[in-house]
């Protein structure tokens, strides 16, 4: 099947790529029934939709013309989660209109708001940022939405999870109701549907079918492997596929550093991904990866998202996803319009139970077996050798001379043995892998030591805070100080967006934080002692989200107060050795201290009152007693009184004592 009629220019473009035939979810916004309305789609990252709008809203901006008038006021804006994602739509956009003549600007954080200042005032006809950096051009009047005729939210379920509701509907309720709006989204939850409903005008659906499991085009493997040796797992599955092009996801920032050290350390041409490297640095690797000069790209999820490079064919879970949305999104970087891909998840026994229920509830079918071993690998490379393209070339004379040359001096038996030691020169050496299979024949107290290991290195991957004062209740073993955000319960605030939005604005990582407690109207959260000085400096800073205003508590810590919403549980294990992963909202909750919870001992001295306390004797010189008519005890369960802090009881207003004794 072909395209429909399209513009010239755009036909051209498409031509040019090669691109013959449309993908579902193209062909069905240039549908009949979607011409000139707003369009609601489910479409999955890599079905080509960044192709479909900029298709379909090509009539919208150059009408019957078949290039663009000079740039002054944009005539479209594109909205995308990410840094990544929006420089991707921007080159797209570029050389789909590159015959029309369109100037496409990009507006994304982490760059430089002056320059982006710059090539808006130069003018422009198609603009595509980050929710976050578009608001602030549109609130400092740098972005004329005045001519606007088409806005497109791009991944938009994605946009709520990482917490830019509000920048949205910011940007909906500025544009003109003149518009047209397209809005994409992988899914369609409850509210994807409600923004449609209030910003969209009788907007067309259209939900793509596409296989339940993720990338029809994508191959799952699982390989179970020994603790010790995931590393090498991952060397031997690179050097089995010898991909162009491979991604290895893993759950934290240490362990991409690591991972990347040891792939350098090999011979492997990698780049690393990750949250804590600029903008800039992130770019320079994108485009080593994509230009060739590396291979391999070892990334955390954050800094993943967006990635599309057209030779990706093998994705590696080094680290298992915390969820099923989290490892499709992982494997869909391959499998990419109509290409074929392997996504392979590296499985430790004790993470064989989790990996398990992963698959089941992607609903994808995973071939399980072993890691490749090194004679398996170095067979596949005679077999390439044999194959490579070097002996397909054609012969020049310079060549030929120096062949014989060669075997003047040599036999051609030295000299196919010296070509071989060559090419062997140029590979990563495989590694040996033990079957975590035979590994269970061993004595039992063998089996402990190496789940005892397996335990110690997922240890080892998290942040290990340095020793000082304990809040136990939220797994803190450091001092810590409370601060405040002006966003409470009543404007949506809730723990999966403040996190990571903490996290960068204060330039620290989640293991810094203790306990966030969200209130009707505040939230207040800690921040280790040891980074809460930076942490203060950092978020005077501007920012894209400064309606979130956050600031050190002034006072006494707020630890006493009732905890209204846990943001975070202590990392613990469960039976298979498992970190507890985020729940719902309503997992957050925190229970009713129970007895044994309840802070025990007497205090100071023997029969002796606290040595500073907030609570007076009554001498009938003060007024009532501290809490009413009589005081209670912390065992006393009318009232508040399981809320209350535990203190000393003190005499009447009649000069008899209490004869409750304090629990112990």
């Amino acid at each position: 099947m072909s395209f429909p009629a399209l513009t010239p220019p755009l036909a051209r473009a498409l031509a040019e790529r090669n691109y013959d035939s449309p993908t579902p979810v193209q062909l069905a916004v240039l549908g009949e029934d979607a011409v000139d309305r707003d369009l609601l789609v489910s479409a999955q990252t890599g079905s080509g939709k960044t192709v479909a709008y900029g298709l379909a809203m090509a009539k919208d901006l150059l009408a019957d013309a078949e290039r663009f008038a000079q740039a002054a006021a944009p005539l479209a804006l594109i909205v995308a989660p990410t840094r990544e994602l929006a420089l991707q739509v921007q080159r797209e956009l570029t050389w789909l209109y590159e015959h029309a003549g369109a100037r496409v600007v990009s507006c994304v954080g982490g760059m430089d708001p002056r320059r982006e200042q710059r090539e808006l005032a130069a003018g422009a006809h198609i603009v595509v940022g980050t929710p976050g950096r578009l608001c602030d051009h549109l609130r400092r009047g740098r972005l004329d939405i005045s001519e606007l005729k088409v806005v497109v939210l791009d991944e938009a379920d994605e946009m709520l999870n990482l917490g830019f509701r509000e920048d949205m509907e910011f940007i909906l309720k500025t544009t003109p109701d003149t518009r047209r709006t397209l809005l994409f989204s992988a899914t369609f939850p409850r509210g994807i549907v409600a923004l449609a409903k209030q910003y969209q005008h009788q907007a067309f659906r259209i939900e793509v079918a596409g296989d339940e499991g993720g990338h029809a085009d994508i191959e799952y493997r699982a390989i179970r492997v020994a603790p010790g040796d995931v590393e090498h797992a991952v060397v031997n599955v690179l050097r089995f596929y010898e991909s162009p092009s491979a991604l290895v996801f893993c759950n934290t920032r240490d362990a991409v550093r690591h991972l990347q050290a040891a792939l350098l350390e090999r011979g492997f041409s990698v780049v690393a991904l990750s949250g804590e490297l600029t903008q800039n640095e992130r770019t320079l690797a994108l485009q080593s990866l994509r230009d060739g000069r590396a291979r391999i790209c070892v990334a955390t999820d954050v800094a993943a998202r967006g990635i599309d490079l057209p030779s990706l064919d093998l994705v590696i879970h080094a680290d298992l996803p915390n969820d099923p949305e989290v490892m499709q999104h992982r494997s869909g970087r391959t499998g990419r319009a109509g290409r074929k891909g392997v996504s392979v998840l590296l499985v430790p026994p004790i993470r064989r139970r989790r990996a398990e229920v992963l698959l089941n509830l992607s609903g994808i079918e995973a071939s399980w077996g072993t890691a490749p071993q090194a004679d398996e690998i170095r067979k596949l490379d005679h077999e390439r050798m044999l194959k490579d393209a070097l002996f397909s070339e054609e012969t020049t004379a310079e060549d030929l001379a120096l062949a014989q040359a060669l075997l003047a001096e040599r036999s051609a038996e030295d000299i196919a043995a010296a070509l071989a030691r060559l090419y062997r020169a140029r590979l990563p050496s495989p590694e040996d892998i033990v079957d975590p299979g035979e590994r269970s024949g061993r004595p039992r107290d063998d089996r402990h030591r190496d789940d005892r290991a397996s335990r110690s290195d997922d240890r080892a991957e998290r942040p290990r805070p340095k020793s000082g004062k304990s809040s136990p209740k939220h797994g803190m073993t450091e001092a810590t100080v409370w601060f405040r955000a002006n966003i409470g319960r009543r404007k949506n605030a809730e723990a999966r967006w403040l996190l990571p939005m903490i996290c960068r604005r204060g330039g620290i990582d989640k293991g810094d934080i203790g306990a966030i407690k969200i209130m009707d109207t505040t939230t207040e959260f800690e921040i280790s002692e040891r980074v809460a000085d930076s942490f203060a400096a950092k978020i005077k800073r501007p920012d894209k989200e400064d309606n979130i205003r956050l600031e050190p508590m002034a006072g006494a810590s707020p630890a006493q107060a009732p905890v209204e919403k846990r943001a975070r549980t202590p990392q613990r294990e469960d039976g298979d050795g498992d970190q507890f992963v985020r729940r719902s909202d309503e997992s957050w909750k925190a229970k009713e201290p129970k007895h044994h919870d309840r802070p025990r001992g007497k205090p100071e001295g023997k029969g002796k009152p606290p040595a500073k306390t907030d609570f007076k004797p009554h001498d009938g010189k003060f007024g009532k007693p501290a809490f009413g008519k009589k005081n209670k005890t912390f065992g006393d369960k009318s009232g508040d009184a399981k809320h209350a802090p535990s203190v000393t009881e003190w005499p009447g207003a009649s000069g008899k004592k209490n004869k409750k004794k304090r629990r112990g």
